[in-house]
């Protein structure tokens, strides 16, 4: 088994945590190889072509999302060690280690698909995990975004800005702005304005094969960003299209827990 680890080399504790990896795959027969960060930390890189069977991420929520890019690259599973603060989209605890490794070494454990969402601006585009966001730039001013949803006009929004998001990312940004939290076994795309000026600010769950056209009007330009990372920027008339990845994001799974479970012991409801 082969495995890619992607590491938030800006922590001391993910640095020696990522050595405690190394030496953990070394005792169970895990070739391990790395991403620029890992090489950097704990000097494992990736020489050859080969790709990995399985992508490790070490740090939060956003190293995780970074994990998440190269196993859509490469379409294998991605699990992450959490060493991050909340860390809802990892698997794993640092006192995990042997055991995990154990498991993947041997290819001892199961995956879940989860719906990845992709975007697309003015010939660009990008898939993620969590979100497409479409967002005011100049601060003091609200954008005006018209939304379509599988060709029908549906509303235009004066709003900061606009969320749509998988189940996956329902904990993330949408939760933030007011979404609901979507067990991540639903299949549905949730569509979420942020600080709207409308009397209708509530979030629409939409079926996961919905293709939702954001115009942009007035000449008030927004930032798009897929994951955090930028897409673009979009001026008036400019459109951007948001709908359904081609390919799910695949999550290893070691603990069989519910998602209420999850939510009950990530954000320490008890």
């Amino acid at each position: 088994m082969r495995a890619s680890m992607v590491v938030h080399d800006g922590r001391s504790e993910v640095v020696a945590f990522s050595r405690q990896l190394v030496e953990a795959a070394g005792r169970h027969g895990l070739d391990l190889v790395g991403n620029a960060g890992a090489q950097t930390v704990v000097g494992v890189d990736d020489p050859s072509s080969e790709p990995p069977d399985v992508v490790v991420a070490i740090g939060g929520d956003g190293t995780m999302l970074a994990a998440v890019q190269v196993a859509l690259r490469h379409r294998v599973p991605v699990l992450g060690f959490n060493l991050g603060t909340i860390g809802f989209l990892t698997e794993a605890e640092p006192e995990q280690l042997d055991d995990v490794v154990a498991s993947l070494a041997s290819g001892e454990f199961s995956t879940v698909p989860r719906l990845a969402i992709a975007a697309s601006l003015n010939g660009v585009s990008a898939q993620g995990l969590n979100d497409v966001v479409v967002e005011k730039i100049d601060s003091l001013r609200l954008v005006h975004l018209a939304v379509e949803i599988d060709g029908d006009p549906f509303v235009t929004y004066r709003a900061d800005g606009l969320i749509v998001a998988t189940p996956t990312g329902s904990t993330a940004y949408n939760f933030s702005a007011g979404g609901p939290l979507v067990d991540h076994a639903v299949d549905a795309v949730l569509m979420t304005p942020v600080a709207s000026h409308a009397l209708f600010s509530r979030t629409m769950v939409l079926p996961p094969d919905s293709v939702i056209r954001v115009t942009v009007q007035r000449d008030r330009p927004v930032r798009v960003s897929v994951d955090k990372v930028g897409l673009g920027e979009a001026e008036e008339g400019h459109v951007v299209e948001i709908k359904r990845a081609d390919q799910p994001v695949h999550f290893v799974r070691l603990d069989h827990r519910s998602f209420a479970r999850a939510v009950t012991e990530k954000f320490r409801l008890r």
